[in-house]
């Protein structure tokens, strides 16, 4: 967790605290605080102290019981201050999939020029839906979040769209690995592999892959996005972060434009991808 997060966590909590102590129905304890909530008095604790994040329903009741419910929107408005740059997957996902993906719809469609390095698995705006699925679904189980893969589908392939648009630009490094990781069953993969033989050369994408013996300046690092170079997003296991001072988008930019001198493109990308198909047995 990013220190300046964590500082905007505890300032939080610290004002949560004055509001407790300087009740207009006199200072609350945390216990008796707690009792009327009908929360754990640790959770109380653990507010206070910035060491767990409150919801907005968290703090509208704080406010109410406290007996300032005016003050409210002061508090949302923390907040969403510091969650604008660190955005947990518990909160996103509460809603399931499918919110998060008409979120990022909303954002391609803003943009006009995408740079994006992936490491991991086939890029969102290339996947075929059989392949976004698969993720869709094995990441519900793992984070326990509502199911909703057939929504999250339809709308990350409705982003797809984007890439049919004039002057629309996507410029995505996939390592080699990425192609091979084995999250689908075998027959998914080979149509995703075609999908990607398919989209080299499209003028609206520049594909580039770096091979597994290619020479790295740098460790394959985490995936991220720039998004005509206002916004970084960089997506880690327990949250989505948001970046979007000038400084960090031309750091990440570097890091793009260095992985881009190792990768290959156009035929020898399809080698490479034609490659990878072959070696998996169906």
């Amino acid at each position: 967790m990013s220190t300046d997060y964590q500082r905007a966590r505890e300032e939080l909590g610290r004002r949560l605290r004055e509001l407790r102590v300087e009740s207009p129905d006199g200072r609350l304890t945390g216990t008796e605080l707690a009792r009327r909530l009908g929360w754990p008095q640790s959770k109380i604790s653990k507010l206070e102290n910035g060491r767990q994040t409150p919801t907005d329903d968290d703090l509208r009741a704080w406010a109410e019981v406290v007996g300032q419910p005016a003050v409210f929107p002061e508090l949302r408005a923390r907040l969403k201050g510091f969650e604008s740059h660190i955005r947990s997957w518990r909160r996103q996902l509460a809603a399931g999939h499918a919110p998060v993906q008409e979120n990022w719809n909303t954002l391609v469609n803003e943009s006009r020029t995408l740079h994006v390095w992936n490491n991991h698995v086939v890029n969102g705006m290339l996947q075929t839906a059989d392949y976004a699925r698969n993720l869709f679904e094995r990441y519900a189980e793992f984070r326990r979040s509502p199911r909703d893969a057939e929504d999250a589908v339809r709308a990350r392939m409705k982003r797809q769209e984007w890439l049919y648009l004039p002057g629309r630009q996507l410029k995505v490094l996939m390592w080699e690995g990425a192609l091979r990781a084995k999250v689908c069953p075998p027959e998914v993969l080979v149509a995703q592999l075609d999908r990607l033989l398919g989209v080299v050369g499209m003028d609206t994408i520049h594909l580039g892959i770096v091979p597994l013996d290619a020479a790295l300046p740098l460790p394959p690092g985490g995936a991220f996005w720039i998004l005509d170079d206002r916004l970084v997003t960089v997506e880690d296991w327990h949250a989505e972060l948001w970046l979007d001072d000038a400084e960090t988008i031309a750091l990440y930019r570097r890091v793009w434009d260095t992985f881009a001198e190792s990768a290959v493109y156009g035929t020898d990308a399809q080698q490479v991808i034609a490659r990878v198909r072959r070696s998996i047995k169906v």
